[in-house]
């Protein structure tokens, strides 16, 4: 690998210029961040470590080579795709060093930077030529991070559909851990909803959604289910043209086989978006992603996010703050985001509402399927009877209580 740096060590070069410069170079960038301190790492453990990341990887290959060849015909999505097994060199030098202007985002696992490779190969690129990617580091102590990174392999490794971001490859060398991913230009649903100083505009929302919706009606359909069991606005990611993809597979589980109705299992995701009935219980079905695919509708509405400490104590929780709102129309438009200033269709407002009350049911019986949702969403793409022309011509309602 060039210089005995390790992944960390070139990370931290990145910060402070070239691998084994002094601390003095550091501190002269007072907004330079710093790394996360890895844990004690033995020659004896990552033996282990190694041993039994190849053994997970080769049973995914195997799966994925059964998969491939006990497929059902009417299901062409889902077949398995050639994954690119790039060295720590080749991402290191595509990235720029691990640069920290290269950036995009921190995981609870590790960074995520841009770099550049070259078209259907590993080869690095020049920055602005060839294939623009991402490229999701995984620290060397994060010993449930590296589940999830072989998570990450198994389904998207696996799984193709336009509303799931494309795995483009791995590397897997001593004790580093990367995963190569399709650049996605536009950020994050999350950033865009409550970070821009511009506000998302509705038809952008509604086409978001509808992608959304599609990409969890694919892992939820066919003969093997996959239950995404994080779904939130961070983990949706945009192009250029606003398409919706779904990122992050670390937390994936196989749905329920056979006569099974749930999977028992850890409960794990992001407070605020999880089903009750999972919380309680640690039961997963496909329900408890139509559950959480209904409190981002929710944020998509009102521009809250899902949990906001800083509100009043009865808003805190969007959910349980919102629902009362939901089943009236008059009070409906109380709740709408204010800095839409009314330019959203009210048609759609009153069936996202709809879509979202019923995705939110406490009875997860009761929640549609995430298929239905995508057929309910669809009519609702590009309407044009926006609020503006009805609510400018009345003034007394002129305001949102928000």
């Amino acid at each position: 690998m060039g210089q005995s740096c390790g992944f960390w060590s070139a990370i931290a070069s990145g910060f402070r210029g070239t691998c084994g410069t002094t601390d003095a170079a550091a501190s002269a960038s007072p907004n330079a961040i710093q790394p996360k301190t890895s844990v004690f790492y033995d020659a004896a453990t990552e033996k282990r470590y190694l041993n039994a990341s190849n053994r997970e990887l080769a049973a995914s290959h195997e799966s994925a080579f059964s998969m491939e060849n006990n497929q059902d015909p009417t299901s062409q999505d889902k077949t398995s795709h050639q994954l690119l097994q790039f060295t720590f060199q080749e991402l290191k030098s595509a990235t720029g060093n691990f640069r920290p202007d290269s950036i995009l985002g921190e995981g609870g696992f590790g960074y995520v930077f841009k770099g550049w490779i070259e078209e259907n190969g590993t080869t690095p690129a020049k920055p602005g030529t060839g294939l623009t990617v991402a490229v999701k580091s995984l620290k060397p102590d994060a010993l449930q991070g590296h589940r999830e990174w072989v998570a990450e392999i198994k389904f998207l490794g696996q799984l193709h559909h336009p509303n799931l971001v494309k795995l483009i490859g791995y590397c897997i060398e001593d004790d580093q851990r990367l995963l190569v991913y399709e650049f996605m230009s536009r950020g994050s649903l999350e950033n865009h909803l409550f970070r821009r100083a511009l506000p998302l505009p509705w038809s952008s929302r509604m086409k978001i959604a509808l992608g959304a919706a599609k990409g969890l009606a694919f892992l939820h359909g066919g003969s093997d289910p996959v239950i995404y069991r994080d779904f939130k606005t961070s983990n949706i990611l945009l192009d250029t043209e606003y398409n919706a993809k779904l990122s992050d597979f670390g937390l994936a589980k196989a749905g329920p086989q056979g006569d099974k109705t749930h999977v028992s299992t850890r409960v794990v995701g992001t407070y605020g978006y999880a089903a009750p009935e999972y919380v309680m219980t640690g039961h997963l079905t496909s329900k408890s992603d139509v559950y959480s695919f209904g409190v981002v509708l929710l944020e998509i509405l009102t521009g809250r996010r899902s949990v906001d400490k800083k509100r009043p104590s009865g808003e805190q929780n969007l959910v349980a703050w919102a629902r009362a709102y939901l089943g009236g129309r008059r009070r409906l438009y109380q709740i709408i985001d204010p800095r839409l200033e009314f330019n959203y269709s009210i048609k759609g407002v009153q069936k996202v509402a709809k879509i979202a009350y019923y995705c939110l049911s406490k009875d997860s019986k009761v929640r549609p399927s995430m298929e239905e949702v995508v057929k309910d969403l669809i009519p609702l793409q590009d309407l044009k009877d926006m609020a503006s022309l009805y609510f400018r011509s009345q003034p007394s309602r002129g305001k949102h209580s928000h």
